[in-house]
This record gives C-alpha cells, sequence and structure tokens, in this order.
C-alpha cells in the first residue's frame, strides 16, 4: 500500500507521498544535497553511503540559541541559493531545518522526511517552525512549507512505545477536531502503541488528510487552523514545567484533558457525547503507556504550571485564549476573561488532571 497526495499552500503545492520501505533508498539519493538528520540515525547514513549533518535531537537545540551553529556547518559544507536542503528526523529536526531553510541566504528549497508517528501524522505539513528562546517555547518561527514530504511507516520499528502514544494522542486530535467521520476513521484503525506499520499506514494518511483540510483553508493560523491547538495551551505548560520530562504528544493529551476538566468545572456536561468519551479512553490509554507520566506529575511545580499556562503567546491582555470542546463534541476557540476565578478553575482542572494519571 502506498498513498500520494498533494497539498495547496500560498507558495504553491508540496507532494506527500506514503510509502513502506522507502527510508533507505531516499538517503542513497541525497548525495548533493544538505542534509540535516537525527545523530540517531548516523549508522543507517552509513549503511547507505550518505552523509549528513547530524544534530542531537534534544529541546536545547531547538533554539534560536542553538541556529547559528547549525547555519555555519551550511555555509562549510558549501551549500549555497541553489542547494536543496533535507531535514531527516522527528519534530525538533523538522523545526530546526525548517526555520534554517527559510532564513539561510534568504530561502532554500527543502525536503522532508519524517522519522517519528508525530511528525509522520501531523507536523510534516502545514510547513510551520516552532523555535524556543531561553525559557520560553516555540517564541518565534516561519511559515515554510517543503517541496515534497516523505513518509516510510517501517521507521516506527526503531520508536519506544511513548513515542508512537505521542504520535497516536495527535493523530486523534487532529481527527476529533475534523469531525465525527475522521475520528471514526481514526478509531476503526485500531491505533495502539503495537500496531502494525500497515495499520499505522491508514492512522497516517487519515490525520494528514484531516488536517489538510485545516490548512488549505487557514494557512497562516487566523481562525480555522487555530482549532489544532486543542490541549497545547494546557499541554505546553505541563511540558515545559516538567522540563521536557513528560514527551509532546503525551503532554498535549494531558492538555485536552485539562480542557475537558476546566469546561466541566464550569458545569458543560458531556455525559451525553460518545465521542467525548472514547477520546478520553482513547487518551487514557495512551497516557499510561508513557512510563515516566505518574513521577513526573508528581514533582511538577503547580505554579510554574500556572506562570507557563498564563504566558502562553495565544493570550490577549484581558483573555485567555483556549480551545474547548461543546457539549455535542465540537471544538471551538473560546476567549475566556483573565480573572482570579479563571485562574482558580485552570487550576483546579490541572490538579483534576494529576488526580488521574499520578
Amino acid at each position: 500500500m502506498s498513498a500520494s497526495f498533494e497539498i495547496e499552500s500560498s507558495t504553491g503545492s508540496y507532494r506527500v507521498e506514503v510509502q513502506r520501505g522507502s527510508f533507505a533508498h531516499s538517503l542513497a539519493s541525497f548525495e548533493k544535497s544538505a542534509v540535516v538528520a537525527d545523530l540517531f540515525f548516523e549508522p543507517r547514513f552509513k549503511d547507505a553511503g550518505a552523509k549528513a549533518i547530524f544534530v542531537e535531537a534534544i529541546e536545547e537545540n531547538k533554539s534560536l540559541d542553538a541556529s547559528p551553529a547549525l547555519i555555519e556547518r551550511m555555509r562549510a559544507s558549501g551549500a549555497n541559493r541553489q542547494t536543496q536542503m533535507v531535514a531527516v528526523g522527528g519534530g525538533i529536526i523538522q523545526d530546526l531545518s525548517a526555520f534554517i531553510a527559510s532564513v539561510y541566504m534568504r530561502g532554500l528549497k527543502w525536503t522532508y522526511m519524517p522519522t517519528t508517528v508525530l511528525a509522520m501524522v501531523d507536523s510534516c505539513i502545514g510547513g510551520k517552525s516552532s523555535i524556543n528562546v531561553g525559557p520560553y517555547k516555540n517564541l518565534v518561527g516561519t511559515f515554510h512549507p517543503p517541496e515534497v514530504v516523505l513518509i516510510d511507516p517501517d521507521v516506527i520499528e526503531t520508536l519506544p512505545e511513548d513515542q508512537r502514544a505521542s504520535g497516536l494522542i495527535e493523530a486523534a486530535k487532529i481527527c476529533f477536531c475534523r469531525g465525527d467521520e475522521a475520528f471514526a476513521k481514526h478509531m476503526a484503525a485500531g491505533p495502539s502503541t503495537s500496531m502494525s506499520a500497515d495499520a499505522l499506514e491508514q492512522v497516517i494518511v487519515n490525520s494528514l488528510l484531516s488536517k489538510k483540510w485545516f490548512i488549505e483553508i487557514d494557512e497562516f493560523d487566523k481562525k480555522e487552523r487555530l482549532l489544532l491547538n486543542f490541549g497545547h495551551t494546557f499541554g505546553h505548560a505541563i511540558e515545559g514545567a516538567t522540563h521536557f520530562g513528560i514527551s509532546h504528544g503525551i503532554a498535549v493529551g494531558l492538555g485536552i484533558v485539562c480542557a475537558l476538566e476546566f469546561e466541566r468545572g464550569r458545569s458543560v456536561d458531556y455525559s451525553g457525547c460518545a465521542r467525548v468519551a472514547l477520546l478520553e479512553k482513547h487518551l487514557n490509554e495512551m497516557v499510561r503507556s508513557s512510563p515516566e507520566v505518574a513521577a513526573e506529575l508528581k514533582k511538577m511545580p503547580m505554579d510554574d504550571v500556572i506562570q507557563r499556562f498564563e504566558s502562553d503567546k495565544k493570550h490577549g491582555t484581558d483573555f485567555y485564549a483556549l480551545i474547548l470542546v461543546e457539549p455535542n463534541g465540537d471544538v471551538v476557540l473560546r476567549k475566556v476573561d483573565r480573572s482570579s476565578e479563571t485562574l482558580a478553575a485552570v487550576r483546579r482542572a490541572i490538579e483534576t488532571m494529576i488526580e488521574r494519571y499520578a
């Protein structure tokens, strides 16, 4: 099985190809490109006789401070305006590479090969880069779509269970935001951390086609695409307060739980919504597959979480911008008044989530 489709953007269309077993063949074809790759894959590059600039995939390297070093390495390798850049790795490598590709000599064309479930089902399309600045996550970035995205689901064989769970949570979020049909397809594929590459391919294609609608109708995050931040406002705060001890996808899952509990605290009743119940059951399975969650939540400083929540870049001066769920399961953007009452409700929602998983 393989799939191929086009994503439309303001700079033109780009192609997404999903094909099992394509990873090694692709590496060998990048001889004249400037390749930036996750250090984890260095042995695979050697086996394929391919070269790359290797970067350790840690949050500290997805930062404005770390970017100049990669730019210097690109220049030393001879990269010029005509050079095609290739990124091989998960979200950290993608963010760093997309940002560099957008600013290096005022912009390079680039190709992306995602190697994590999260990147395959979500971040590989949409063209956004998100770069950390000091203690602030994803504070700066650009829109610079790749020319082509090459996905090989067989690469998941190298991933631990919690990384698979992270990606499946993001896929569930996207499909839930898209609506009943997309979410039903996601669940029908039997998403689990032990699923086969064949089954994962179905999840990847459904998730990306669901996201395709958002990014084509609202490429620059002005309206509909903002709904894909579901779980992220709480999730980024949790991720940062644990110093990334809880991975991004898992933190988003916890953030979705917080968003639901926040609304329950404001008397929203989900008891009649089967889609919300199914989402929460799925999230429980995914979150509990990550062994570090309970310990990280127990030691997470609540004041730090709240401070990070309040400083989220999506908020306004007099409101909190939150992606919430209505009683029928529809996802909506709400501007909730900044007040001591609202912040107390936020704290209670986070505490309820901690009680569930710690």
